[in-house]
């Protein structure tokens, strides 16, 4: 392979046009002859620059709307032939082809076309073919020809111009080459993901998933893993549309944990008042609703105070200055928030290395969306879980009904159990939770390891009796034992909510009627492993 090849010639042919003309003016003060289409030629010629239509070079006018003008051998000769190969040097003098050392190319804007909503023709239209086909080309040929495929990239090409005295090394052509073909392979993922929404088609037989860069990451879980933060292109808001406005660079695990905070917050809809969720290890350590955001936040530090120092801290409403001070009392790895004051913004400036998050609104748990987890030599991809229910959706099993209030307190326990890792138990009172036990082994030690928690809280509290005591209580899967049930029981319970279907469901109940508690039944279950 040659080192650095000179640039002699380039084909310029974008849909997004940003930064074309200074791209354009600096190759040409450089001797790059330009060739171009459509829009893109019309644009430079507007900004007075000498540039050769595609059509010129390769003899025919483009056609078909413009679906056919870089398919042909005068294009995908020039870049593709091998210069050092003799036959395909004299292949390019005996046909009339002439190198390309330079293919600058972005694609039909296919996936903003689909996020827009756009017909089926219009976005049928908007499948780039040409574009494809040539970055591929010349991705292939990286030995002789350098792809641009995004605006990012332009400087550093001139740098290497400069550096190099009008041409690129290997080294870039293969560093752009990898983009390229990352690029159009992102871009067919895009597609088929299209074309299997539009047939109803839950499993095609083939999935691909492809995401942009956002971040390269210090390391992963641990400090021996490398590690990179993607976004999937999907606009969903969340932690990869979030704008850090201070504090150290996020980590894996502050992604992580940030993401499972606000993907909980978000089940509570703004216009039902305020709403605060703690997350440690990506599990909810305090789940609170308040008049005020202030009051939300002390609810549910409340819950675990011990959890919470380090966590995240995840708000439905606006930061306010009130709970910026309440929560600048602690240690805090992350804030994130739909919106956030000015007083806020000015306190949390003290406290240089908090992560503080603006959200572009909430995310819409009820929209469609896939969860993908890697496993030993494969994925496995389902539906994201957007279960939810209300009151009408439950069932009462028990000879005692819920209160109006423990039926609200028991979707609020439910709503939160979701994003508990299983085996989960939450407790909760007065939409708050009072207790949660994640990820054991065991139904009933979750049920007890909750409790305990809520006795700590009330010793550090200095209360006369544990928050548990009047709570209500919800499992994320059925009590396959009546021994999970009696310990909420214990503990204070008073109403339960639990998907039922065991083969004990009947055993259940009965020790659920002799202990005098309510329980309902949800016909669904959240697990989350």
């Amino acid at each position: 392979m040659t080192d650095t090849v000179p640039i002699r010639r380039a084909l310029l042919s974008v849909s997004d046009k940003t930064g074309l003309t200074d791209l354009a003016r600096a190759l040409a003060e450089q001797g790059v002859e330009l060739v171009s289409t459509g829009g893109s030629a019309r644009m430079l010629r507007e900004e007075g620059l000498e540039v050769r239509d595609v059509a010129d070079l390769t003899g025919f006018p483009e056609m078909m709307d413009g679906r056919v003008k870089t398919l042909h051998p005068r294009v995908h000769g020039g870049l593709l032939a091998l210069r050092d190969a003799p036959e395909h040097v004299a292949a390019m003098e005996d046909n009339g082809i002439l190198p390309i050392d330079l293919l600058v190319v972005n694609l039909y804007p296919f996936e903003e076309t689909v996020a827009g909503g756009a017909d089926e023709a219009t976005v049928i239209e908007n499948i780039d073919i040409g574009g494809p086909a040539m970055i591929r080309a010349a991705s292939k040929n990286h030995a002789h020809v350098a792809v641009l495929t995004e605006p990012d990239d332009y400087h550093a090409l001139l740098s290497e111009m400069k550096d190099t005295g009008g041409g690129t090394t290997l080294a870039f052509r293969k560093r752009m080459a990898m983009t390229a073909y990352g690029r159009t392979a992102a871009y067919d993922t895009a597609v088929s993901t299209w074309m299997a929404r539009q047939q109803e088609e839950a499993a095609p037989r083939w999935r691909s998933f492809a995401g942009r860069r956002i971040q390269t990451l210090r390391y992963g879980e641990n400090p021996h893993q490398s590690a990179a933060f993607y976004s999937d292109g999907s606009g969903r808001p969340g932690i990869a549309t979030a704008e850090q406005l201070q504090g150290k660079e996020l980590s894996y695990n502050n992604i992580n944990d940030t993401d499972a905070a606000f993907e909980l917050v978000s089940e509570f809809l703004p216009v039902d008042g305020p709403a605060c969720v703690i997350v440690k290890h990506a599990n909810p350590c305090g789940v609170a609703r308040g008049s005020t955001m202030q009051e939300a936040y002390s609810r549910a530090f409340d819950c675990d105070r011990t959890s919470a120092f380090g966590g995240i801290v995840a708000l439905n409403q606006a930061l306010d200055g009130e709970t910026a001070e309440a929560i600048a009392d602690i240690f805090t790895e992350v804030v994130i928030a739909p919106a956030i004051q000015d007083e806020a913004r000015e306190i949390f400036a003290r406290k240089k290395n908090l992560r503080l998050l603006l959200a572009p609104g909430l995310a819409d748990m009820a929209a469609p969306g896939l969860a993908v987890r890697q496993v030993s030599g494969g994925y496995l991809v389902q539906d994201r879980d957007t279960g939810h229910l209300g009151a009408d959706d439950l069932r009462v099993v028990t000879r005692k009904a819920p209160t109006d209030d423990q039926m609200a307190d028991l979707l609020f326990a439910w709503t939160v159990a979701k994003h508990v890792k299983s085996n989960a138990i939450v407790y909760a009172k007065n939409r708050a939770t009072v207790g949660v036990g994640a990820g054991q082994m065991s139904r009933v030690d979750s049920t007890r390891i909750a409790a305990r928690k809520a006795l700590d809280m009330a010793e550090a509290l200095d209360l006369s009796a544990p928050p548990t005591q009047g709570s209500v209580v919800a499992s994320d899967a059925f009590f396959p034992f009546a021994d999970g049930l009696l310990a909420a029981a214990e503990a204070g319970a008073t109403a339960v909510i639990q998907p039922g279907g065991s083969m004990r469901d009947d055993e259940v109940i009965a020790a659920a009627d002799e202990a005098g508690l309510a329980m309902v039944f949800t016909g669904q279950r959240h697990f989350r492993h």
